[in-house]
């Protein structure tokens, strides 16, 4: 069978899987999880057999045309360079993974067929963007993701929160989408098609027009796909989703696709030295944004979104100094470990009957309870940190010294000034990423108080593919040299430079949270003494409503995140009690009068409220008044008219034949007379 046979049934199986399981889902249960499986499976293996036959060799580019336009053609189109192959392996094996993972994750939800369903129409749709050569049919899966994601983070639909977070999601990425349409449009108009390779050799014969209004345009759909600031707001509310399917969206799909987009057609955006300048701001803030914003969340699941978010920025950052090579990298590596982070996490908030940390942070023994969970995402949240010899390590490096060499004026593909952003940028992220990592695990494995609970071992489904995602989040910074060879041949090895750097700061953040979590620690194990002194004994007026204070809102806080999370239910069929106390919380202390505004997301929210769900709002009653009041009234007169008009005339047609004939008469002599009045006046004059 031919390379590119097996490449169409890549994305064509998990869409045979996804009909199948809808249409078999209600008649045939027992068929479910096969279909949810295999498909998934046999998909990733073809992948990597797709990828051992390309070997980062020249590209492979197959096409047929799909419909006659009478205008620019639109192509069924393959385009398999180095870049597309291994990014569709990463793509199956986490789709694999996942769909493995949810058969004992969500194996008493009742809404699981459909669950699977869309998880592999999802999977479908991403491994069709990964391979099109065409942007038309690109597209296609872009939207189709879009809405798998509508209905995947509305698992829940029962609860306000699922509800409202699908609805977010779907509404700001299709705001990125609206301008991402426009700039594929004027795109492929300067070029003459959509055919990626075509358009690619406009821009190089320096063919774009408005190279600079295309490449914001299209930024703008980046943005809102891939979660970047300013339309970043959607992910950490996605979380309302179950587990799995943030893994799928945070690791391999969704929020993948931008960065993807933007590394195929990276020269259309070199075309203008603005873009990559505000492509390399928006990285900036995006990364140290998040990275201040995680420091600061409860939520362990809003904690890895905001990590993503971070991540994201990292990979936008590598392309606005001209590297796709790096940027591909971290996103394979960033795969591996936040499939494993957020799987790992869907594991912990099982067996603490919660998704809160300061929850975790009072229970004790959590790490003996779920030794797979802890083990292996001890090994994710190191190659998060970017710790030496990890995944992570070594794809971060790769993105500091593509920034260090365009701010050193090595490449013409981006300017200066974008390569130091990024580089200053990239090392405070580093930082800020160490710092978060270790309060998750501190606050999550070594907690102080009550034993949690006790849940009995995890299913294999479960911990295996744990272990399995270990392994790419241990061994695949190894990968970097051959890697290269896959790409554009420019290194992904550190330099000394960059690792004194990078690997210095996430040291100093991991160093500095564990000596506040220390003191943390310390002054809520004299927090209940001071709650409850000995007779005789004096407490400051001060301290005593501080200490009730954190104790109520800690425990409140845990009890909402307890009930705010049905997918507990699915493993855990009572959730434990969660022990009150003050919460030893190191963010609080690193962030400091921060720390409010930073859980908060630094107010995004409310300031889209006021600059645009308000006025929209407040435009919608003006016109729904309008319609009412001005519009209704003058289709209410113009039926008004006639209906009294006709009630008039009804009056005169009372069927008495006597009254017919005296109206006549009358009428007769009235006209009679009136003949005769005006004849006279004619004859006078």
């Amino acid at each position: 069978m031919s390379t590119t046979t097996l490449a169409v049934l890549v994305p064509l199986l998990p869409f045979l899987g996804a009909v199948a399981g809808l249409l078999l889902g209600r008649s045939a249960p027992g068929f479910v999880r096969p279909l949810a499986v295999l498909p998934a499976l046999a998909s990733a293996v073809l992948a990597v057999v797709v990828a051992v036959r390309q070997g980062g060799g020249t590209p492979i580019v197959a096409s047929t045309e799909l419909t006659p336009t009478g205008s620019v053609p639109i192509d069924l189109a393959l385009y398999l360079d180095g870049f597309a192959v291994l990014v569709a392996v990463l793509v199956g094996v986490v789709a694999t993974c996942v769909q493995l993972y949810s058969t004992a994750y969500l194996r008493e939800d009742p809404r699981y067929p459909s669950y699977a369903a869309l998880v592999s129409l999802f999977t479908s749709a991403m491994l069709l963007v990964v391979y099109s050569g065409d942007l038309m049919v690109l597209l296609v899966g872009w939207e189709v993701m879009g809405i798998c994601s509508y209905f995947l983070v509305g698992h829940y639909w029962e609860t306000e929160a699922a509800r409202s977070a699908s609805l977010k999601a779907f509404l700001v990425t299709k705001l990125g989408d609206v301008p991402f349409l426009i700039g594929l449009f004027a795109l492929a108009t300067d070029a003459g098609s959509f055919r990626i390779t075509k358009i690619l050799g406009t821009v190089a014969a320096g063919g774009l027009d408005h190279p600079t209004l295309i490449a914001l345009l299209l930024l703008a759909g980046v943005a809102g796909k891939s979660a970047q600031f300013p339309l970043h707001t959607w992910l950490p509310d996605a979380m309302a989703g179950p587990t799995p399917v943030s893994a799928l969206i945070h690791a391999a799909t969704m929020v993948a696709a931008g960065v993807y987009f933007v590394a195929r057609l990276l020269p259309v955006f070199e075309a203008s030295q603005a873009a990559m300048v505000v492509m390399a701001v928006m990285a900036a803030v995006t990364m140290v944004g998040s990275g201040l914003a995680a420091l600061a969340q409860d939520d362990i699941k809003r904690v890895l979104a905001y990590s993503t978010i971070g991540q994201l920025g990292y990979m936008t950052g590598a392309l606005a100094v001209g590297d796709r090579g790096a940027a591909v990298f971290h996103l394979l590596s960033h795969g591996a470990f936040k499939a494993l982070l957020f799987l790992g996490a869907g594991v912990i908030i099982h067996a603490a009957g919660t998704n809160s940390l300061a929850a975790m942070s009072r229970m004790d023994g959590l790490a003996k309870r779920i030794p797979d969970a802890f083990w292996t995402m001890t090994i994710a949240l190191l190659a998060l940190a970017a710790i030496p010899p990890f995944a992570g390590f070594f794809s971060k490096e790769a993105v500091l010294v593509a920034a260090e060499h365009a701010a050193g004026g090595h490449t013409e593909a981006a300017p200066g000034a974008a390569g130091w952003v990024v580089l200053v940028a990239g090392v405070l992220t580093a930082l800020l990423t160490a710092a978060y990592a270790t309060r998750l695990w501190l606050m999550a494995f070594r907690g102080r108080g009550p034993a949690a609970p006790v849940h009995g071992k995890e299913p294999l489904a479960m911990t295996g593919v744990l272990w399995l995602l270990a392994i790419p989040s241990l061994g695949l910074g190894l990968a970097a040299a051959p890697i290269a060879d896959w790409f554009d041949g420019n290194e992904l090895t550190p330099t000394l430079t960059t690792s004194v750097l990078g690997t210095g700061a996430a040291a100093v953040g991991a160093v500095l949270t564990y000596a506040l979590w220390q003191r943390a620690s310390a002054k809520a194990a004299a927090a209940p003494a001071a709650a409850a002194p000995a007779p005789g004994a004096t407490l400051a007026a001060a301290e005593q409503p501080a200490a009730v204070a954190a104790t109520v809102s800690a425990a409140t806080a845990a009890a909402e995140s307890a009930a705010e999370t049905p997918e507990v239910a699915e493993v855990t069929h009572e959730h434990p009690a969660v022990p009150a106390g003050p919460a030893a919380d190191p963010g609080r202390a690193l962030l400091g009068p921060l720390h409010r505004h930073a859980a908060e997301g630094f107010h995004l929210d409310a300031v889209y409220d006021r600059l645009f769900v308000r006025p929209v709002r407040a435009a919608a009653s003006l016109v729904r008044f309008l319609d009412r009041e001005v519009v209704d009234t003058y289709v209410s007169g113009a039926g008004a008219g006639p209906r009294l008009l006709g009630s008039l005339v009804r009056r005169a047609q009372t069927g008495n034949v006597q009254s017919y004939l005296s109206a006549l008469l009358a009428g007769a002599v009235v006209l009679a007379i009136a003949t005769a009045v005006l004849a006279n006046v004619n004859a006078g004059s």
